[in-house]
C-alpha cells in the first residue's frame, strides 16, 4: 500500500481541489475513515455513490489489535481526537505515509506523514 488517506483528502480530490493529483498508487483508508467519509453530514446521494465508487478502488484497514494499542498511546501521548489516532496508528502499522492536509498530524512522533496541497 503506498499510504492510507485522511478523510479530507477523498473529498478534495473528488472535488477537484488537490494542487497536485495524487502518484500512481495502491492507496487504503482505515475503517474509520472510511465511516467518516460515508456519514459527512452534507454528502448528497450522488456525492454519496462517487465516495463509495472511489472507496471501492482503496484497501480498507481494520481495526487490528496492534493498531488499536498503537491508537490508543498515540491519542494519550499526542492528545489526538480518536479517529486521527487510529489514522495514525494504521499509518505507523503498516510502515507507510499518512497522505493528509492536517499539517498537526506531520507532527505525531513515528509517523511519516504527506501533506497534500490545495489550490
Amino acid at each position: 500500500m503506498t499510504g492510507p488517506l485522511d478523510t479530507n483528502v477523498p473529498f478534495y480530490l473528488l472535488g477537484g481541489r488537490l494542487a497536485e493529483p495524487l502518484p500512481a498508487g495502491d492507496y487504503g483508508i482505515s475503517v474509520i475513515k472510511e465511516m467518516e467519509l460515508l456519514a459527512y453530514p452534507t454528502l448528497t446521494p450522488e456525492e454519496e455513490d462517487h465516495v463509495r465508487q472511489f472507496i471501492a478502488n482503496l484497501a480498507i484497514c481494520e481495526l487490528t489489535p496492534t493498531v488499536r494499542l498503537r491508537a490508543v498511546a498515540l491519542r494519550r501521548a499526542e492528545r489526538l481526537k480518536l479517529p486521527d489516532a487510529i489514522i495514525c496508528a494504521t499509518a505507523i502499522e503498516h510502515g507507510v505515509e499518512l497522505w493528509t492536509n492536517d499539517t498537526r498530524l506531520a507532527s505525531v512522533a513515528g509517523l511519516r506523514c504527506r501533506v497534500v496541497r490545495l489550490k
